[in-house]
């Protein structure tokens, strides 16, 4: 679901799952990630038991806002390289930052940052996203 175009289909999944998650439904294992990720940004709770608002809601960057739903999905994109080890070795950089941070949320988020700025330069170049470059940022942090 999180390779979808369609971004009222993104939206409402994650309203869906974080509905489910709160009534103590069963849960598939995407629908349990991003639960445990909204669990972390409580700031997000409202929007995301509101779908109309969910579905309507157009940030605004050159006014600061930032998109929760972009948000919650470099934390899920994050968190599946590292757990697949894609790109070769971001689990060990993600291991070398959390002993020496101590927390989960801080590491992603130091993360989150160097794919953010990765997939932005592509989008800028309309080219491939250089995965040389995102690692070195990561090896950098």
């Amino acid at each position: 679901m999180l390779f979808t175009q369609n971004r009222n289909r993104l939206r409402l999944f994650f309203c869906e799952a974080w509905e489910r998650y709160r009534d103590n439904l069963p849960l598939q294992p995407l629908e349990q990630q991003i639960a445990d990720v909204i669990s972390m940004h409580p700031e997000y709770h409202e929007l995301l038991e509101d779908r109309k608002a969910a579905l309507g809601m157009e940030p605004d960057p050159k006014a600061g806002e930032g998109n929760p739903f972009l948000h919650l999905a470099l934390h899920i994109s994050i968190r599946e390289q590292i757990e697949n080890d894609q790109p070769s070795g971001i689990g060990k950089i993600y291991r070398r930052l959390l002993a020496r941070a101590g927390d989960e949320h801080q590491v992603e988020h130091r993360m989150m940052e160097c794919l953010a700025t990765a997939l932005w330069e592509s989008q800028v170049e309309g080219s491939a996203m250089d995965g040389e470059a995102y690692m070195r940022r990561l090896k950098a942090l």
